[in-house]
């Protein structure tokens, strides 16, 4: 069973949507407990919580510090890690059940698992920044945290869980886990588009850019947040 593990920070516009989509997994007993872990939200996001029947727990601010204390208060076997925005797509649960069984039964390494990015947005750009990110998962296994982590709770455990860094937590837990420990499932995480349409798509797919470049140069994590804004 899967203990879901979400970090929140005023995620009220998009968290229902992100638990409605936990649902028919709950309700097959796949999920066993979701826990909210929030960083000091001033809206209505303990609300939405506790309706949804969530674990609401309290955490210092910082999307790494808040992944760590919720994967420690976690009960289960195995941890989903997912951000407030993201939606996962209908059917998850029977890819993630056969992989997570593969793993159980000793088919495959103890490994850890991310879902296929999307945006929810229309047009080329949306469309575009989907190619990259799939193109950078088949070179590199390098997916980010808006595509969720499904990891076995003693792998997790057993490179050292999320560290609390201001940014670039996600990259850091996947590069310990390395390439033959992650596997890309077809379903989708859908993410909220917010943020690029925001500042525009191409100068925040740049500015990603930028930071990761940096981040494998050994730029403190520090410095990149003050740079990611």
């Amino acid at each position: 069973m899967i203990s879901v593990v979400i970090p929140t920070l005023n995620a009220e516009a998009g968290l229902t949507a992100t638990l409605t989509a936990l649902v028919p997994a709950t309700v097959q007993g796949i999920i066993r407990e979701v826990i909210i872990v929030d960083g000091g939200s001033g809206d209505a996001t303990a609300d939405i919580a506790d309706v949804a029947g969530a674990n609401f727990i309290r955490s210092e601010p910082g999307r790494g510090t808040q992944l760590a204390a919720g994967a420690e208060a976690a009960r289960s076997k195995w941890l989903l890690f997912l951000h407030a925005d993201t939606v996962l797509q209908t059917g998850w649960e029977a890819e993630a059940a056969k992989f997570m069984e593969h793993v159980d039964l000793g088919d495959r390494l103890p490994s850890a698992a991310a879902f296929s990015f999307a945006l929810d947005d229309f047009g080329a750009r949306p469309r575009m920044l989907e190619a990259i990110v799939g193109l950078r998962c088949a070179l590199f296994s390098l997916p980010y945290g808006d595509q969720g982590l499904l990891v076995p709770k003693q792998l997790y455990n057993s490179v050292g869980g999320y560290r609390s860094m201001p940014l670039m937590e996600d990259v850091d837990l996947v590069r310990r886990l390395g390439r033959k420990r992650l596997a890309m499932m077809r379903s989708k995480a859908v993410t909220s588009p917010e943020r690029y349409k925001r500042n525009g798509y191409l100068p925040r797919v740049a500015r990603n850019a930028a930071c990761l470049s940096l981040y494998f140069l050994r730029v403190p994590p520090t410095t990149l947040a003050r740079l990611y804004g």
